[in-house]
């Protein structure tokens, strides 16, 4: 018997030890935090005891929840964890988790549906939309980590949501693993020094006018910024590299007026800023300057009824393309140069004579490989290889293949303005093709005599037709 009690108690040990780990059951009913509220004289704060409080907790009186960085509110996936529904209501230093996931019912780590609120400090993981603040102006969200639930990107819902929330503050959060943090009919916004990683679009815009955004840190997205049909937005200071999505845009614009882009960093995205149809209205304007552009597969692409945009004092360094179309068309309608100063181009093979620090040539970009580029995207498979190489100097030796230019900088700054490279990723970029070199070069002169074909046969018809 003894030897048998010895061998019970030897399988028994491990799961004394697990128990000992794992420690007493802290979880505690959300009626404590409810009891709490309806005790409490309205603007009074309440410290939350170290816990975890389960279930659904609504706030319908201003005071102020501290959760000391101990207290935890687990929804336990039902819902809102928190639902806040007066205005003047603080939330901080709490750890809100475990929202519903119906996503009919659009449930969040804290909902907002009264103004004035402050939501700041607090940690919220394994939410499907992490804060939503609906029809609650002059609230401030400051100082969060938000983690959304893990689901295909299709399913996540939004880090930080407004829904006509007018004059907000939402500063120095940091959101991961979310769809979007978006502004819907929202004006008069400050948004600044956010962290957003491993979303949709970082930072997205839809109607909301009137706003500043500033030093917000944008990579690893799909897009960095989307301002749709949004006015009078200003972009300073901010840091979009490596959103290399579908569209892979760090800036975009659409139906945009009245937009300032000023010393932004816009590295190694797919698309480094994208223009459609901005500015949209009579008398609007578009201005981007003294920003870092560089590193992207294409530096600034833009529809060809894009028009008015100055682009003044940037800094193009290394992209693979400069500047494009989308489609077929160019951008003669825009504005390179200010005061005799336009824009500093990596690829720039003009010279200073003078030392003025402007090229004494205009910067006049025809490569024929962009502009088979334009009609067939799926070239883009050819890029920095010989091919490219051999399409060009077809061009060059036959400059009846030239395209015309896509645009004209008419004062090319002979070295980059003062910029800050520091986020600047390694600039190898070319692409070894070692042993089909041979036969790609017979493809590129194919390619180069067949698109220069096409344009004499436009030119000849268009003369016909004067």
């Amino acid at each position: 018997m003894r030897l048998v009690a010895i061998a019970i108690l030897f399988c028994l040990l491990p799961w004394c030890a697990m128990a000992s780990e794992s420690g007493p059951d802290d979880s505690r009913p959300m009626a404590e935090i409810v009891a709490m509220i309806a005790a409490a004289e309205p603007g009074a704060t309440l410290r939350i005891p170290a816990g975890t409080y389960v279930g659904n907790l609504l706030i319908d009186k201003p005071i102020t929840l501290d959760g000391g960085g101990a207290a935890i509110f687990d929804g336990q996936g039902r819902g809102n964890v928190i639902e806040v529904r007066a205005e003047g209501v603080t939330i901080r230093r709490c750890t809100i988790r475990a929202s519903g996931e119906d996503v009919t019912g659009e449930p969040a780590g804290i909902c907002a549906l009264a103004g004035s609120v402050t939501i700041e400090g607090n940690t919220i993981e394994d939410a499907l939309f992490g804060i939503d603040l609906r029809e609650s102006p002059d609230s401030v969200v400051r100082g969060n980590t938000i983690t959304c639930k893990d689901l295909e990107p299709g399913r996540r819902g939004d880090g930080i949501r407004l829904w006509w929330s007018h004059g907000c503050v939402i500063e120095d959060n940091t959101v991961r693993g979310s769809r979007d943090m978006v502004f819907w009919y929202s004006e008069n916004l400050r948004i600044s020094r956010n962290t957003v990683t491993d979303c949709r679009y970082g930072l997205h815009f839809m109607y909301s006018h009137d706003t500043v955004l500033e030093e917000n840190d944008l990579w690893g997205n799909s897009v960095g910024v989307y301002l749709m049909y949004s006015n009078r937005i200003t972009l300073i200071g901010n840091r979009m590299r490596g959103n290399r999505g579908a569209s892979g845009y760090g800036i975009g614009l659409k139906d945009c007026d009245d937009i300032t882009l000023r010393d932004n960093a816009i590295l190694a995205n797919r698309v480094g800023l994208y223009i459609d149809n901005s500015p949209s209205s009579i008398g609007a304007f578009g201005r981007i300057e003294s920003n870092m552009i560089a590193f992207n597969e294409v530096g600034l692409l833009a529809t060809p009824n894009t028009h008015d945009i100055v682009v003044v004092q940037n800094a193009f360094i290394e992209n693979e393309e400069p500047a494009a179309t989308h489609g077929r068309g160019q951008l003669l309608k825009n504005h390179f140069a200010e005061n005799g100063a336009g824009n500093y181009w990596s690829d720039y093979a003009g010279f200073d004579l003078d030392g003025d620090g402007i090229g004494d040539l205009a910067y006049e970009p025809r490569s024929l490989f962009g502009a088979m580029l334009g009609r067939e995207p799926n070239l883009r498979l050819f890029v920095h290889s010989p091919t490219q190489r051999a399409i060009e100097f077809t061009a060059r030796a036959l400059p009846e293949f030239r395209p015309e230019p896509t645009l004209i900088d008419p004062s090319p700054l002979a070295a980059p303005p003062r910029v800050d490279l520091a986020l600047a990723p390694a600039a190898g970029r070319s692409v070894a093709m070692g042993g089909v070199a041979a036969s790609l070069l017979g493809l590129a002169v194919a390619c180069g005599l067949m698109f220069g074909r096409e344009q004499r046969m436009a030119r000849r018809q268009s003369g016909a037709q004067a």
